[in-house]
């Protein structure tokens, strides 16, 4: 089940495994190792990273780069939040993904990093239903990350100094 902040959103991007073939045409994620080759002569595509990536090295190529997508080994596992941030602070402004046994508690809080869309696995949705992930919008008033949907808590502080 793939979700954005308005609800379970239809797959428009083809995963290509580690050793298959690049299709010539469509959307496509493929792994980090495989992107230069997969960008060839396509406007945008897709990336798929583990969480403790160096995305600096992407910087050069967000313009040809039409998706990220972040992986999550765990729901403990909080570095991807972070990465999420950090490509949002570096510029990135297409589609990022979270991929992973992330949990409906986060989902706020992936939306906060700068996250536009969760992959959310089969065992993951029968447990928690779209609408458990959508009652989750309304319990973050305040972040302290910039850009989600108010303004952040250190620049509220910093207009009443």
């Amino acid at each position: 089940m793939l979700l954005d902040e308005t609800g379970e959103i239809a797959e428009t991007w083809e995963r290509v495994p580690d050793e298959a073939d690049i299709p010539a045409e469509g959307a496509i994620i493929v792994p980090l190792a495989r992107l230069e080759e997969a960008m060839g002569g396509r406007p945008a595509s897709g990336v798929a990273i583990p969480n403790d990536a160096d995305v600096r090295e992407l910087v050069p190529l967000f313009p040809r780069i039409g998706l990220i997508a972040v992986d999550f080994p765990s729901f403990a596992d909080g570095r991807g939040f972070s990465l999420g941030q950090r490509l949002r602070d570096l510029g990135f402004k297409a589609g990022l993904r979270a991929e992973g046994p992330v949990i409906a508690d986060q989902f706020a809080y992936l939306l906060a990093c700068g996250f536009d869309q969760v992959d959310v696995s089969e065992d993951v949705a029968l447990r928690q239903p779209v609408e458990q992930w959508l009652a989750q919008l309304g319990k973050i008033s305040l972040g302290y990350q910039r850009g989600r949907p108010t303004q952040s808590i250190p620049d509220q502080r910093r207009a009443y100094a």
